[in-house]
């Protein structure tokens, strides 16, 4: 089994998958989405989104690191693809699914799923433009409002050239409104032959299996789930083994905070420590209660030492 973790927009920057991946249970990352609308984007956008590309494409932990792009002209998406390559991405990734009214009126994201022969075209150009040798991903929802051309979709990613499928179980409508519809995943997985990555909904590795044995994948895709629990892949990894690994204590996620923070410090997000932290808290909140007091005690705080210091009382303990 594979698992990866998912492009959150907003919050899987090169900080959150340094420090996800470091524990060595996810196979690969994919950038937030690079939006491409007018011309070829210069260098130092791609790796202002992908720091990774100065070690080769990869985490500081050796997990790969694939670059998303977002768009809706072929041509301009297949000129990115094959700079972004240039620069050492570890294949591309074509975004299919994201929700957001903002990208969705300017052509891009979930609403290319209404057009299929869009999606063809896509597809094609970006594997027309990249070596064979390259891994070529695309990450779709069932469908706009319902899942009438979900197999329509996927096939033509498929013929197109893809390497890969991986599927959102819900429709954009949906939004992230449970249940995710694995078992529609595993309909749409019958109808091919390449790899479909399962996303949604997974939060334990009971869940896992329960994925598994409705949509038949054995590869899936992390997003909520790994912040809310930064070792569930170990967990689901673990369990595949027959392994029993617990879930992180609060004492477990406070060192993770730490790690946060010096890593934050050290990075081109330095500024917006604040605000991310207080979003990581806000989804630990959910599974650890003591997240929730701690994100009750921050929240209104701007300064980064003020944070810092409520957390974990003398900000020598971070450094």
């Amino acid at each position: 089994m594979q698992i990866y973790l998912a492009p959150m927009e907003g919050v899987m920057d090169d900080v959150m998958r340094d420090l996800l991946t470091r524990r060595g249970n996810f196979d690969l990352c994919m950038t937030e989405f690079v939006r491409v609308s007018d011309g070829l984007l210069p260098n130092r956008v791609f790796r202002r989104y992908c720091p990774e590309l100065a070690l080769g494409g990869k985490t500081p932990s050796g997990t790969p690191v694939r670059i998303q792009l977002l768009g809706q002209d072929p041509e301009l998406l297949a000129e990115n693809a094959a700079r972004a390559i240039s620069l050492g991405s570890q294949g591309i990734d074509l975004n299919f699914g994201c929700p957001a009214k903002t990208v969705n009126k300017s052509r891009g994201g979930a609403i290319l799923l209404q057009s299929t022969a869009q999606i063809e075209r896509i597809v094609a150009s970006v594997r027309a433009a990249i070596p064979s040798s390259s891994q070529l991903s695309v990450k779709i929802r069932l469908g706009w409002e319902d899942c009438q051309l979900a197999e329509d979709n996927a096939l033509a990613i498929e013929g197109a050239g893809a390497n890969s499928l991986i599927i959102h179980g819900r429709t954009k409508a949906q939004g992230y409104l449970p249940p995710a519809d694995w078992r529609r995943i595993g309909k749409i997985r019958s109808h091919l032959k390449i790899p479909v990555i399962a996303n949604g909904d997974i939060w334990s590795p009971d869940d896992y299996r329960q994925c598994r044995d409705e949509s038949g994948c054995d590869d899936i895709m992390l997003g909520r789930g790994a912040l809310r629990m930064p070792n569930l892949a170990a967990q689901i990894k673990g369990a595949n083994r027959g392994v029993k690994i617990p879930p992180d204590d609060w004492q477990a996620i406070k060192i993770e905070l730490g790690y946060f923070y010096r890593l934050t410090m050290r990075s081109r997000n330095r500024a917006y420590f604040a605000n991310r932290t207080k979003q990581w808290l806000a989804q630990l909140a959910l599974r650890h209660p003591k997240a929730k007091e701690a994100f009750n005690r921050i929240r209104k705080l701007t300064s980064d030492q003020e944070i810092v210091r409520v957390l974990w009382q003398h900000s020598s303990d971070l450094i």
